[in-house]
């Protein structure tokens, strides 16, 4: 029964050109993202289901818990409250009073960025693959290449979207790299992922540059993948070799990278304001159209 058809050599043959034609048609002309979309789709319950003992763990967990414990944490959370919005307050007074010195030197303040929170559903397997599948996808808004962060500060970004869920690569993957600046004195360089959760590397530094053990790097804003100003990392380590061109730097990420269960989705005010703009222009297209139309 095995030996009939045709031969093995002529089954990987016709296998092999197979897979390189689709791999050209979706290189070349994406035809193929449709079909990835609805497998995206199709896929999902099956994550959920995967996902389900994990969440029901963690929700037994937190039912099991006794009335003392819950109510030690609730006072300190209004304790932690408390203090948050003091901060707030002259946060908002900071702000009122740079919106007042803008409009005095007649420019107008950045629009507020937009997060929305959404789940992590798996991670990959491969050690040096850091890459994680998310709840959110194109009907939540998402689209590749947005910026991911948690509490702590920046955690990666979005490489491809599907219908309800998407996939983002890490800030520590070997594949990754960040347009970053020291915040002491404006210093810009890129930030490499090495494969470890809880190392990153500044590789194109030279010797002689003003940077120290200790110094936290934020997004620079440099090609607007990621909001200006967004922690990164800390610098952990500096070693310069005379008879090397750059220094060996080495930053610990801000952002917990390997405990994270829910991160942000984050909408920069700049693309915000350009998704208003271009909202308006089609609508003042399509009033133009229903007039020039209706116009005898």
């Amino acid at each position: 029964m095995f030996l009939r058809g045709p031969s093995l050599g002529t089954r990987l043959t016709l296998f092999a050109v197979l897979s390189v034609s689709l791999m050209v048609l979706d290189s070349r002309d994406d035809h193929l993202q449709s079909v990835r979309h609805i497998l995206s789709g199709a896929a999902q319950p099956i994550r959920e289901a995967v996902d389900f003992p994990f969440a029901a763990t963690a929700w037994f967990k937190l039912a099991s818990r006794d009335r003392e414990t819950l109510t030690l944490e609730n006072e300190q959370l209004k304790s932690e409250q408390l203090i948050s919005n003091v901060r707030l307050q002259r946060f908002a007074a900071l702000e009122a009073e740079n919106s007042r010195l803008r409009a005095l030197m007649e420019s107008t303040a950045k629009v507020a960025d937009r997060v929305l929170v959404t789940e992590i559903l798996s991670i990959d397997l491969d050690p040096l693959r850091h890459r994680v599948a998310l709840d959110k996808g194109l009907r939540h808004g998402a689209f590749t290449g947005q910026a991911l962060l948690d509490a702590h500060g920046v955690v990666g970004q979005i490489t491809r979207t599907g219908p309800l869920n998407s996939e983002a690569i890490l800030i520590s993957d070997p594949d990754h790299a960040l347009p970053v600046e020291i915040n002491r004195n404006g210093l810009r360089t890129i930030a490499v992922g090495t494969g470890k959760p809880d190392e990153l590397s500044l590789p194109f530094l030279p010797n002689n540059a003003d940077i120290q053990t200790g110094d936290l790097l934020v997004t620079s804003g440099l090609g607007g993948r990621f909001p200006k100003g967004y922690p990164v990392a800390v610098v952990s380590k500096v070693e310069r070799n005379p008879h090397e061109k750059f220094a060996i730097i080495n930053a610990t990420p801000a952002a917990a990278l390997n405990q994270n269960r829910e991160v942000l989705l984050v909408w920069s005010g700049e693309k915000i304001a350009r998704d208003e703009l271009a909202s308006a222009i089609e609508r003042e297209q399509g009033n133009y159209s229903q007039t020039a139309g209706g116009t005898p």
